[in-house]
């Protein structure tokens, strides 16, 4: 009994030792976040990040600050987030989803009360290069920091003089609704300790000028990478998915990847072609639409031919790759959905897009050989069919031909059928869309 007794009484003190260097550990973790949260985070050698880019790499020079600003913010589509439907140019207010819930744009008007009146040109460069507010506070994420810590000094104090012309807005801006606990400064610091440093742009010396400005405004002002790029389940970047692409949160449509041939690669593309998708928002190949149309019309058609091209020769060097065949061998669809599809293909979608799927040239685009019809997944054909297809309005496109949605017309089994035939016509060998799949994309 007392051997017994004994063993006990030394286990009870194990685990109680053991207890302790797990608590230690847990606390030792939350302190170093802290620190982490709490530090300044500028790297080795931060002047000189704030150094200007080389003269043939800088976009649209201009001795106006304001001007020169006011092209960066086109370039990075700030309004695109910061500007709320209906509601005054860069006062936020538009609510932004996450996987992990809402986020609210700010307001980057100078606003003294509810804008950045009261921040200077070094508080809005913490927060371009840090992720971080004028108080210190870590940003979340959803504002794209990762992408802008490149940016140089010279551009952030260009975009900061032409936010500092707008006219002062006072709103409110609601709260974010992120779930506990990814709003909490401590998970905030703990991703930006697995995915985030601040860092500065580094031209590839084998590259000319012109390429590695056109790489500037790819990864770092345009962020292209932000919905572009396949995200870990935390919310990071995940380089080991190259050609996945990834959905959009709180949208019907799927941003696919520019490195997969099979999504928007356009590695076999002329740069002629690029730069006219990114100015006008379609080509022969592929038209703009969903977010990527609002993109061009925010965006892309105001930018210079040079720096459109410098995009196109980047977007076109990415190098490609295979998405990995993760799905069962596609099945033929039963006849009687292929029928289906069919006649509602006749009844609604012929007129514009030809019998065979050719589409007619100058007005509607092809649906033979399209790779949105073929993409896996289905997400952006579904939208297209359920919400229309809208292209942007732009100079190159004045009156662009739009498709009506077809959500009030066609019910989900129909938009199944009908997006069933489209996949697996006209040498189509893609998957079938499955009623599920219909749903799933509301």
């Amino acid at each position: 009994m007392s051997t017994a007794v004994g063993a006990a009484v030394t286990w009870r003190r194990g685990m109680r030792w053991l207890w302790r260097l797990l608590a230690l550990g847990v606390l030792l973790g939350v302190a170093a976040i802290a620190v982490l949260y709490h530090r300044g985070t500028a790297p080795a050698g931060a002047d000189s990040v704030a150094a200007a880019l080389p003269a043939g790499m800088r976009l649209a020079a201009s001795a106006d600050p304001v001007a020169r600003g006011a092209y960066l913010a086109r370039a990075g589509n700030c309004a695109g987030c910061h500007t709320a439907r209906g509601g005054a140019a860069y006062a936020g207010g538009r609510a932004i989803a996450t996987p992990f819930g809402a986020v609210v744009a700010s307001n980057l008007t100078p606003d003294a009360r509810t804008g950045l009146g009261a921040w200077t040109a070094d508080d809005f460069w913490r927060a371009m290069h840090e992720g971080r507010s004028r108080e210190g506070r870590l940003l979340v994420p959803a504002f794209p920091y990762a992408a802008f810590t490149r940016l140089t000094r010279e551009d952030s104090d260009a975009l900061w003089a032409f936010l500092r012309s707008q006219p002062p807005v006072e709103t409110s801006t609601p709260r974010a609704a992120l779930r506990f606990p990814f709003g909490t400064p401590l998970a905030l610091a703990l991703w930006r300790g697995l995915y985030f440093q601040p860092a500065r742009f580094e031209p590839d010396p084998a590259r000319d000028d012109a390429w590695n400005r056109g790489r500037y405004l790819v990864d770092v002002l345009g962020h292209c990478g932000a919905c572009h790029g396949a995200r870990t389940r935390w919310g990071g970047p995940d380089p080991s998915r190259p050609a996945d692409g990834a959905e959009l949160p709180g949208e019907d449509w799927f941003a696919p990847s520019l490195q997969s041939p099979e999504g928007a690669g356009v590695a076999q593309w002329s740069e002629d072609e690029i730069a006219a998708l990114l100015a006008s928002g379609r080509t022969a190949r592929a038209s703009a639409l969903g977010p990527m149309a609002e993109v061009v019309f925010r965006s892309t058609q105001f930018l210079t031919p040079e720096d459109l091209r410098a995009m196109a020769r980047v977007l076109r060097d990415l190098p490609q790759h295979q998405r990995p065949q993760t799905q069962p061998p596609v099945t033929a669809a039963a006849a009687r959905v292929m029928a289906a599809g069919a006649d509602l293909y006749r009844t609604h979608c012929a007129d514009c897009h030809g019998n065979d799927g050719e589409g007619r040239p100058g007005r509607t685009a092809p649906l033979a050989g399209n790779r949105v019809v073929r993409m896996t997944p289905a997400t952006n054909l579904i939208a297209a069919i359920r919400h229309g297809g809208f292209l942007p309005v732009t100079a190159g496109n004045p009156r662009p031909y739009g498709m009506p949605p077809h959500a009030g017309i066609l019910d989900d089994a129909q938009i199944a059928a009908v997006a069933t035939y489209l996949r697996q016509s006209w040498g189509h060998a893609a998957s079938e869309v499955s009623l599920l799949d219909v749903m799933g994309g509301r």
